[in-house]
């Protein structure tokens, strides 16, 4: 079986289209993957890419990655709503096909290696590839995000796993991993109240007993002029979307605040949108179908949760 691979780099720049150009150029036209997508936010600051194809074929030019991103980038200047620690705040390794868990672990720690020794960059391991309890979990490894990082990163506790024990003065930290497929899922409030986000998020959460695989918080989008709940789905199975979708509905509603819309950040599975629609048809007393459509399952997706600007490419299976 094909080895095929997700591979999600998270650049913290999201408004020059020129850098954000030049630093995924490295990743463009290779064999063996391809850019799936390079989706920059004005807001966050922040552009996630997609990648997906042979693992094997992408270290050198992430590496090369890397290395654009620190001629590019200071860190030192960079402002925005999403939480962030270095000029590629995380890249994390998904298994799709052919492959294991375990060697994505195997992948992430070949990046973590020569980034860490090629370019001197402070890199942690994270996820299924973290050595030590503390940086299994992302938030906690971010916390103090670029500027705290400085102090942070002297403490034995936080040494990285490669490159030296203090930040590199431009670009800073970064996070490498290997991981289960997520999703990065957000949804739009019709409301400027960061306040009414941060309770719903607190709501969801699993730090603040919620639900146990969601991570979440508070943004306000100034561009679109509203707030967001923003979230990590880390096991879409144990906690479907339209579970968290109908409670940030319940929870809005104490404040007079509706939904707006929906987005998906980077791929999702086709399960994961399949298992939502077929509550929502199971409400309505619908025959859910044994087979959908990619087509089918869009129009629903866009219909029952509202999801904004979303087509095939947003699907990994469609992009197989």
């Amino acid at each position: 079986m094909k080895k095929i691979v997700q591979c999600v780099p998270n650049l913290s720049e999201g408004r020059d289209s020129g850098k954000i150009e030049r630093i995924v150029a490295p990743l463009k036209d290779k064999e063996g993957f391809k850019v799936i997508s390079v989706e920059p936010d004005q807001d966050y600051n922040r552009t996630v890419i997609t990648l997906l194809g042979d693992p094997e074929s992408m270290i050198d030019p992430l590496e090369a990655f890397f290395a654009r991103a620190t001629e590019e980038i200071d860190m030192n200047e960079h402002e925005g709503e999403h939480p962030r620690m270095g000029a590629i705040d995380v890249v994390p390794f998904i298994p799709i096909s052919g492959l294991k868990i375990a060697d994505c672990v195997g992948y992430a720690t070949r990046l973590a290696e020569r980034v860490g020794t090629h370019l001197g960059i402070p890199v942690f391991l994270y996820a299924e590839a973290a050595t030590a309890k503390n940086r299994v979990s992302l938030p906690k490894i971010r916390k103090g995000e670029f500027e705290g990082m400085k102090e942070k990163i002297k403490s034995e506790q936080w040494k990285p796993d490669f490159g030296p024990q203090a930040c590199h003065e431009t670009f800073g930290t970064t996070a490498i991993g290997a991981r289960i497929p997520l999703i990065a899922y957000n949804i739009d409030l019709n409301t400027d109240d960061e306040k009414i986000a941060g309770s719903i998020a607190r709501a969801i959460r699993k730090s603040s007993g919620g639900f146990q695989h969601i991570q979440a918080g508070p943004a306000y989008l100034e561009e679109r002029g509203h707030v967001q709940v923003t979230m990590n789905i880390l096991d879409y199975k144990k906690n479907p979307i339209y579970r968290i979708y109908e409670t940030v509905k319940m929870e809005a509603k104490r404040d007079q605040v509706e939904i707006m819309s929906s987005e998906v950040v980077g791929l999702i599975p086709l399960d994961t949108l399949k298992r939502s629609i077929a509550y929502y048809l199971s409400a309505e007393g619908k025959d859910v179908p044994e087979t959908m459509s990619i087509d089918d399952v869009v129009l629903a997706a866009r219909t029952y949760l509202l999801i904004r600007d979303f087509s095939h490419s947003k699907i990994i299976e469609a992009n197989l």
